[in-house]
């Protein structure tokens, strides 16, 4: 039998030889791992912005700072653009000519939910392109954006329509806020200025002619005239466009435009991805209106529209059809 002080020694070579052949666990600093390239540190917030549950996704492209802001040039405004709207009880006279503008308010953005969708002017949404959307600018135009808490600047190419909230007054692409520093909080208080054609602003437009002067188009109606048309309520016959079933529905916005009514509705289907009901648009004397309903009852629907004032800040209008 091996003394007791042998087998203490014989168990200590065991275990150092354990201890020797034990993979080291990977270095932290330096080597390759070191130089891979970072990743955004964007943080998918959901419920950040101004959509419910939207947010920048899962893919999200490196250097974000290095896409450089839009570039101003001369392009033809979307005429369909610069007709007068109603969304939500506000009515919105859009600019027909590009015009100095500046305002101070609340700027959010908009992401995944919009990726890929139909902006106003009939474009593709990239929310990792230098866009915007402005309630009442004209379509296409240019603006500054100038966070006011950091002093950061932008310029975007404003190509849709939007907010539709109380208290805001322009919806950013994912990127336009990331380089504001917009994207945790999901919005902000900002700035925004109109670039014009030949304004000294440190943004210049691109050295393009501008577009031929031609002979003016027929006049459209006077803007007041349009607008009462979209305030009226619809005639009492339905319209070809749904069943036309009587009861108490919810008018969310008014239209001249077919596009702009079927944008809204795609907009609002993923802010208010709670409806049940489904949301029509009725065509009827040249005027496209979104509603929602029927409802049985004006107290019916009077819970759905709080829900909707809770969710964006204004009430809808009701109308009843019999």
């Amino acid at each position: 039998m091996k003394s007791p002080p042998l087998l203490l020694a014989l168990l200590f070579s065991a275990l150092l030889l354990a201890a020797c052949g034990t993979t080291r666990p990977p270095s932290t600093g330096g080597g390759a791992a070191a130089s891979a390239p970072a990743k955004s540190t964007a943080t998918p917030k959901r419920g950040g912005g101004f959509y419910k549950d939207d947010g920048p996704g899962d893919d999200i492209p490196d250097n974000l700072d290095a896409i450089p802001d839009a570039q101003p040039k001369w392009e033809p405004l979307h005429k369909p653009a610069t007709r007068p709207y109603v969304v939500l009880g506000k009515e919105y006279l859009p600019n027909a000519t590009l015009k100095p503008h500046k305002e101070r308010g609340i700027a959010s953005w908009y992401g995944k939910k919009f990726h890929g969708q139909k902006t106003s002017n009939g474009e593709t949404y990239d929310m990792f392109a230098m866009t915007a959307a402005h309630p009442t600018l004209a379509l296409p135009s240019y603006v500054r954006v100038t966070r006011l808490q950091n002093g950061k600047s932008v310029i975007v190419r404003v190509n849709d329509r939007g907010p539709f909230h109380a208290g805001r007054i322009i919806d950013l692409s994912y990127t336009a806020a990331w380089k504001l520093g917009l994207i945790d909080g999901g919005s902000g208080q900002v700035e925004i200025e109109a670039i014009l054609p030949g304004q000294s602003t440190g943004a210049t437009y691109a050295q393009t002619a501008p577009p031929p002067v031609t002979a003016a188009p027929s006049p459209s109606p006077p803007d007041e005239i349009a607008l009462l048309a979209l305030r009226d309520d619809e005639p009492a016959s339905p319209a070809a466009s749904d069943d036309g079933s009587p009861g108490v529905y919810l008018q969310l916005g008014a239209f001249a435009n077919p596009d702009n009514a079927e944008n809204l509705r795609n907009h609002l289907a993923r802010e208010l991805d709670w409806l049940t009901e489904p949301l029509r648009i009725r065509a009827s004397s040249g005027i496209y209106r979104l509603q929602l309903g029927p409802y049985t009852s004006r107290d019916e629907a009077e819970q759905i529209a709080t829900k909707i004032q809770a969710s964006l800040g204004q009430k809808p209008a009701f109308v009843t059809r019999r």
